[in-house]
């Protein structure tokens, strides 16, 4: 079936691809926030499972899906090959923890407001949280099919969407991060549904953002990959990661992480 999802992909235009791919990511984050139809929380080690899973995902698509690609296609040789990944790298970490200082949002596990102050409701800031998550993962999906219309050789169709599967493997838990809180907070179902589903719709917007700015710029093609890879790899220590680890049962959130690194891994690896 991947084999098919690609070939099709390959015989469309690329940043149409992009779009494909990443309203995919936004559909799985809406199949996540759907359980709130069927149950009104979740258990707490499944769900520290389930981020910790989130959080492997993340690092490994950063690592072989972004950071390596990026080197690959960079010219020069020793450090000065690897100037884009670190120069991207880090404006994508610094960029994230500017918006995680200025945009008001809230965390559920941690039950506190980060960002400038702000008179929006818990649900609102909420929202923005996990909005906040999506955005360089809409991004990391957009650049690599950007690469492709480009024409880089080291960016691949095959790579892009193989990406666009693991970060949809990992929009399941998300939409459920965002859905079930708000219908503790008094929503109703389906507008804790429907908020759910919302927080991932900048995926489709950052995916088709990405892919044609690649296009009219291919030189930041490097750059916009490791910036990518340096916002979700943010998130992760940021977020992810202490929030599956607020419990006490840390065992589980850390098995879910090595499963996820090595699911994303595996994904890359053999289809990309």
């Amino acid at each position: 079936m991947m084999e098919s999802v690609i070939s099709y992909l390959e015989s469309i235009d690329p940043i149409l691809g992009a779009l494909y791919a990443t309203i995919f990511t936004w559909l799985v984050t809406a199949l996540g926030a759907g359980l709130v139809f069927f149950f009104n929380k979740t258990n707490k080690n499944v769900m520290d499972g389930m981020l910790g899973f989130t959080g492997g995902v993340m690092v490994a698509a950063s690592v072989w899906s972004l950071l390596i690609p990026a080197m690959n296609m960079s010219e020069g040789e020793g450090f000065v090959k690897v100037v884009p990944a670190v120069v991207g790298f880090l404006l994508g970490a610094f960029f994230l923890f500017g918006l995680d200082k200025i945009l008001p949002h809230f965390h559920a596990n941690f039950k506190k407001v980060e960002g400038i102050k702000s008179p929006w409701q818990k649900t609102t800031l909420l929202i923005l949280a996990i909005t906040l998550h999506n955005i360089p993962e809409g991004l990391a999906v957009g650049v690599l099919f950007g690469g492709v219309a480009a024409g880089i050789p080291e960016a691949s169709i095959a790579g892009a969407a193989t990406l666009a599967l693991g970060i949809g493997l990992q929009n399941f838990p998300e939409g459920i991060a965002v859905a079930m809180p708000l219908r503790r907070m008094g929503l109703s179902r389906r507008k804790s549904f429907f908020y759910g589903q919302l927080s991932a719709i900048v995926e489709p917007m950052a995916g088709v953002l990405g892919a044609f700015a690649v296009t009219l710029f291919t030189p930041i093609l490097p750059y916009a990959l490791a910036f990518a890879a340096g916002a979700m790899i943010f998130v992760v220590l940021e977020e992810v990661i202490p929030e599956a680890q607020q419990n006490k049962n840390s065992d589980i959130a850390t098995l879910g992480f090595i499963g996820g690194f090595l699911v994303m891994m595996s994904l890359d690896v053999v289809l990309g």
